[in-house]
Order: structure tokens, then sequence, then C-alpha cells
């Protein structure tokens, strides 16, 4: 009996429900040991005579003002957030080392550090690191020494001339924080994280970021573990490479390209199937999902140059009306907009082609839903250009910029978002339902319960508000960026490629069923506890870095496996109709071209770039460099948008005719080659190369110092900035242009395309 005859092995079920329990009920240990071992926030800080330097509600209401004013995408926090700011925690550590040697010198010797005799200035050195390393907290009260409330008393000062001042800060507005109280509370919250950056936590010999940032003046080295566990994660690795490929090699018939045989194929659904109401209206959707990914080309572009001129847009003041952080906020939120906007209008497209016939009222639902997506975008995106700019009054976190990265948009458009995937869940379901009533195969229950993750694991984004232990916040936070858009949204952009094939007549339901389960394995072993990675140095133990470092090291077996998926594409576009004589793909070349992109950037973005910036050693001198959005472009657009561009040529593709299709398929073409060429080029020219300068630059002079506007704007990393124009124009002209000028056009053609039998392709 052929493989493609024998019925599906339960077991396929089973592996999957027990890597779900294995892998979540290990992600949630992590959660519950981060709420007990977050870095404390104390009643009230004081120095050594007992005067109150500030509490922790001014810790609290800092961590708002931080929030409120979305400096989460303008700078970072214990690595996390944007790249033109500095790290503000490694940055205010430093000038504690600083301020604080200068004040025992005083104490000593009565002169600054720097006119401390040559001899004496190593003891200094070491008297400050035993201090800083010192934990003076207790009882809720956390004891400053000497030089940490001069130096709180200091850079109260420089953190208001940053911000307030008439010398604006990179990429912001001058006076961009107006209120004294506001900034001293914001000191407070850089004060205290920096504390937990150097301050031993109890019971151990490193900080409770793990010795994060790299800072030699205070004592802050790697930790054993760091070492350690990359050895380990390696090892891993190697081991899990090692068993899939002799899985493959044994089981021949696993793969996009399993069981392919003589290349030959029956035509599918879609082969006779007339567009419904519905399906002709997501053409609206694919007419969103183009304007959005223009706005966020654009916005990237700008970004860029704040990154050569932070002062100026070619002498226009761009920051008096987009400043940075609102900018990168946009670019984020837009890009996900975009590309969950495609995928939510590919599910509706194919859900009526598995059910076999479209439920009644299925176009009215759809035109809602629509008006609700674009309800929630402009609402969020206006709302967070009020809360930036303080006109939202303590409504800030509701409507305005509710200030975590990737999760911007504040708590009712939150709220508004889930509300409109969970009736997107329900026009999914009732389209499906008449085919898995049936009982024909798993397939279509497989695209419900994929789609039902989407909802479900958007929910933690609920679970913090703006006061909560930044480290808990952080902890959510990746429970919905890992989980949400590198899990549980890659697992049902499988099963809907997998539904688009079948219906294509491209490969068999059987044989798409179990790969479906294939990749949901092969994902979800090593992303559930992998998704760790990001908390390395957020206030976690050594527990979740040992975890986490061996968990993500198996993220990148499948995303080597994906290599193969791009040869596995080209071979199915060639696979010939029984029928016909003629290429079952030959009318969808374009979307498989896409999709081959994808295979191709997968292993490069999130499988090269990915693995190397998790080895904990070289994150915790790398997080919050250029090499992260090294990985996250060639990742997010070179897996995400590839695919959500496919879904939306694949779906056009089906609803417009030849003669409509050949008009635009010149665009198509060089829009293909443009974003490939020009996101080959943005890596090559300037996110690796300056990643790695970046990187080498913090290896010898310490964090804060490649985190510097002075570092950025000089040398060959500045160059290689600039060169970066070619990149992006070539992205954004050859690339983004056309192929939203041709889904202009397939959507206005007004004329379908006509039911096709097996004998016409």
């Amino acid at each position: 009996m052929s493989e493609e005859a024998k019925p599906l092995s339960p077991w396929w079920r089973i592996a999957v429900l027990l890597v779900m329990i294995a892998g979540f009920s290990l992600l949630s240990l992590v959660t519950v040991k981060t709420y007990a071992g977050a870095p404390p926030i104390p009643d009230r800080v004081v120095d050594t005579a007992g005067r109150v330097l500030f509490t922790g509600d001014d810790i609290r209401e800092g961590q708002g003002v931080f929030f409120k004013y979305g400096l989460m995408e303008h700078g970072t926090l214990w690595g996390h957030g944007a790249y033109l700011g500095p790290d503000y925690s490694a940055e205010y550590l430093h000038r504690l080392a600083e301020i604080g040697r200068d004040t025992l010198a005083q104490e000593r010797f009565g002169t600054p550090y720097a006119q401390v005799p040559a001899d004496a200035a190593p003891g200094l050195g070491e008297r400050l690191k035993l201090m800083l390393k010192e934990n003076r907290y207790a009882g809720g009260t956390l004891v400053f020494t000497a030089p940490e409330a001069r130096a709180h008393e200091v850079q109260a000062g420089e953190w208001r001339d940053y911000f307030s001042g008439l010398d604006p800060a990179p990429g912001l507005p001058a006076g961009y924080i107006r209120s004294d109280g506001e900034l001293r509370r914001l000191n407070d919250f850089f004060a205290w994280a920096a504390w937990a950056t150097v301050a031993t936590r109890p019971g151990t010999d490193y900080s409770y970021t793990n010795n994060w940032p790299y800072e030699p003046l205070v004592g802050n080295l790697p930790t054993s573990s760091a070492y350690l566990w990359s050895a380990m994660s390696l090892v891993t690795l190697l081991g899990g490479l090692g068993l899939i490929l002799f899985v493959f090699g044994k089981f021949d018939y696993l793969g996009w390209g399993g069981g392919v045989g003589s290349h030959r194929g029956s035509a599918g659904a879609l082969q006779g199937w007339t567009p419904t109401a519905s399906q002709r209206s997501l053409g609206l959707y694919f007419l969103v999902v183009m304007l959005l990914f223009l706005a966020q080309a654009a916005l990237g572009g700008a970004l860029a140059h704040y990154r050569v001129e932070p002062g100026a847009f070619y002498g226009f003041d761009l920051a008096r009306f987009l400043p940075y952080n609102l900018a990168r906020t946009w670019h984020l939120q837009i890009a996900i907009f975009w590309i969950a906007t495609s995928w939510v209008a590919g599910g509706l497209f194919l859900a009526p082609l598995v059910g076999g016939a479209e439920p009644r009222g299925q176009n009215a639902g759809v035109l809602v839903l629509l008006g609700a997506l674009a309800l929630v975008v402009f609402g969020s995106l206006g709302g967070e250009y009020l809360g930036i700019n303080d006109r939202l009054g303590s409504l800030w976190f509701w409507f305005g910029h509710q200030g975590s990265e990737y999760l911007d948009l504040g708590r009712f458009w939150q709220v508004l978002l889930a509300v409109g995937l969970v009736f997107w869940l329900w026009l999914m379901f009732r389209a499906l339902r008449p085919a898995m009533g049936r009982g024909k195969g798993e397939l279509p229950s497989l695209f419900l319960v994929a789609a039902v993750a989407i909802p479900l694991f958007y929910v933690p984004a609920l679970f913090y508000g703006p006061h909560t232990n930044f480290a808990v916040i952080d902890n959510w936070r990746f429970w919905i960026i890992h989980l949400w858009v590198e899990g549980f949204f890659e697992l049902f952009a499988t099963v809907m490629v997998a539904v688009m094939f079948v219906q294509m007549g491209l490969i068999k339901e059987l044989a798409a069923t179990r790969l479906v389960y294939l990749d949901g394995i092969l994902y979800l072993v090593g992303g559930i506890v992998g998704t760790g990675h990001h908390w390395y140095f957020t206030g976690q133990g050594t527990l979740n870095m040992g975890l986490a470092a061996c968990f993500s090291a198996l993220e990148v077996v499948p995303l080597t496996l994906l290599t193969l998926d791009a040869w596995d594409f080209i071979r199915l576009q060639d696979k010939v109709c029984d029928d016909c004589d003629l290429p079952l793909g030959s009318r969808h070349v374009w979307p498989i071209r896409f999709l081959i992109a994808v295979g191709v950037w997968n292993f490069v973005g999130a499988g090269v770039f990915g693995f190397l910036i998790n080895l904990p050693i070289v994150s915790y001198f790398e997080v919050g460099t250029t090499l992260t959005p090294n990985h996250g472009h060639a990742a997010m657009f070179g897996v995400f948008g590839m695919l959500a561009l496919a879904v939306v040529f694949f779906c056009l593709r089906s609803l417009r005719s030849d003669r409509a299709w050949a008009r635009v398929e010149g665009l198509i073409r060089a829009g293909f080659w443009g974003l490939n060429i020009g996101l080959a080029l943005m890596i090559l020219l300037d996110l690796f190369p300056a990643g790695v300068l970046q990187l080498w630059d913090a290896l010898a002079n310490g964090y804060w110092h490649a985190r510097r506007l002075t570092y950025l704007m000089s040398g060959t990393y500045h160059t290689l900035e600039w060169i970066r124009i070619v990149a992006d124009m070539t992205f954004l002209l050859a690339g983004a242009l056309p192929l939203a000028w041709a889904t202009l056009r397939l959507v206005l053609d007004r004329e379908p395309a006509p039911p096709r039998s097996p004998s016409r392709p």
C-alpha cells in the first residue's frame, strides 16, 4: 500500500498534544518564577542617612512616563526596544560608574577621579564595584550608597536636559517632555532599572539581569551560565539536525514534495469554482493591505534616514511632525496590520472553497469585519499620535500609546482587535462547518483550530498594566510576540498554504494533513520554550537561560528544512494535471514563487541570523544592536511579508481573468525581484556588516559605547547607514510600488475569472 493510501496515524495528533502540554508546562513554570524572582520594587529608596530619595510609587509612575511617551520606540531598556536612542539602563549604569568614582575620589582625595594618583585609582574602582554589587534591599527598603545617591541627583538634571532641553534628543522634538515631575519620576525608574542590572540577586553571584549589560567599570561580565548554555545550545542544535535528517532520510514521503511520484495530480476544487460574493469583496482587503504596505515601507525609509541625520530630514525638521518613536511605532504596527489583514483575508477566501459553499450572509460579515479592522488600524494610529503628545491625559494607556514595543496600541484598541479576531473566527467556522460535518479528512478542522489559536494567544496582551513590574510585562509581551506572531501565526500560515495547494490540486489532502502535523511538532517543540531566549537578561534566572538556549536551538531545525521547502515548491509548480496534461501550478506561478522566497528567507533570516543572536553569550553583547534588526528584517518581511504577498496574489489570481492578470504580470515580476533584491541589499550593504561592527565595539569599549549617538554617527558604521539608501530605494521603487499598482489594477478590474474546467489551465 502506498503511503498516500494509508490512513493517518493517530500518533500525529497525540504527538502534537504532548509537545504542547510539555512546552506550555515549562513556559508556565518560567512565567511563575518570573513573578517570584522579578527585581523587587522597593517601598522606598533612602540614602545612608535615611533620607527618602524616591518611593516605589515614583518608580511605577516613572515607568508609566517611559511608556506614555513611547520611549521604548526610541531607545531600549534591558536591551529591548528601538535603536536610535541609548539603552537607558546601560547609559544610567555607565554614568553611575563615572559619577561614583568621582564621588569616592572626592571623599578620599578631595579631587575628581581623573586626578587621583595612578596607584590609588584601581583601589577606588574595586571599592565602587563592591559597593554597587552589594544588594542593600531588605524589608521593602533599598539603601543607596553615597555614589548611588549622588548619581541619582546628577542624572536627574542630565535626563531633564536630554528630554526637555533646547538641544533635542536624536529624533525627538525639542522640549519633548515638559513636566518636571514626570522627568524626576522617569529618572527614578531609570535608577531602579540600572540598580537591577548590577545588584547581586540573593543567593547567587550575578545580578537580576544576569550581569547584563557588559560594563567592566561596575564588574558586570558574562556569567558562567552564558558560556555553558551557549555550548549546550550548539550541542542541542547538532543533535536535533542529525535526528531530523535521519527521519527525513528514512521517511521520504515527508515534506511538501513528499510522494509527488510521477509529478502528476488531479484538478483541485479551485479548477471549477466560481468566486462568491464574499470572495469578490476581499479585493478591498487586498487594496488596504497594499496601502498599508506602502505606508510601512515609506516609514522604514524615514527611520533609516534618522540613523544618518537624526536632527533633520535633508534640512527639514521632521521630528516636529513625525518623531522617530512615532515613526517606528507605526512602522512596526502597520507591518503587523497589513500582514495579518492579508492572512485574515486569505482564510476568508479559502474557507468557502473548503466548505464547498458560501454561508448565507457571509459577504455582509466580511464587509463588517473590514470596517472593524479599519477602525482599529486608524483609531490606534491616531491614538498613538495623541498619546505621545500628552493630549489624552489619564486615558493615554487605554486610547494612546501603551508603550510596549510591538504592542503599542492602547488597551481599548487591543480589546477591539481581539473582538474582531473572534468575529473573524466565527466567519471561518460557519464557512468550514459543512466540510467538518461531512467527516472527510482532518484538514478543515485543522484550519479552524489553527485559526482559533490566533485570538486565543493574543489574550496575554491583557494580563498587565502600565505599572506592572517591567520584568513581568516583558514576559507577557513575548508570549504574544513570539508565540502569537512567530509561533501560531506561522502554524496557521502553514495550514493555509496546505489548503491552497490542495485546492489547486498540487498535493493530496492526506499528505497536506500529515505535513501540517509535522510542521506543528517541529515548530512547537522548540518554539514554545524557546520563547525564553528573549528573557535572558530581563529579570529571569538561569533556569530560563538553560531551557531557552537549548530549545531555541531546536527552532533552527525546521527552518533548515525550509531550504527543502523552496525546492519542493519549485517541483510542485510543474506538477501536471492527469486530465489535461498541463502544469497545475501554471496559473499561480507568482504566488508559488513568493512561497519559494519564504523558504529561502526563513532559513537565512530566522535560521542563520536568528540562531546567531540566540546564543546567550552572543546575545549578552549583541541584544539591542543592529544585528537584531538584521534578523528582524530578514525574518519578519522575508517570511511573513512574502507569505502575505503570496496569499494576496493567489487570491487575486483566482478572482480575475487571464486577460486581467496578463496586463499586470510584468508589474508583479518586477515587484517580486525588486523586493527580494532590495531586502538582500539592506542586509549585505548595511544591517549585517554594521551589526558586526557594533558588536565589535561593544566587546572592545562596553555596551554603552556601542549604543551612544557618537558611535552611530561616526566612522564606517555611519557610512554603511548612508549606503543603505540604495537598498531602500530598490525595495520601495522597484518592489513595493509595482506590486501596489498591480493590486490596484486587479482590484478595480471588474472582469472576473470564468469557471475553470480541468481542460482549461
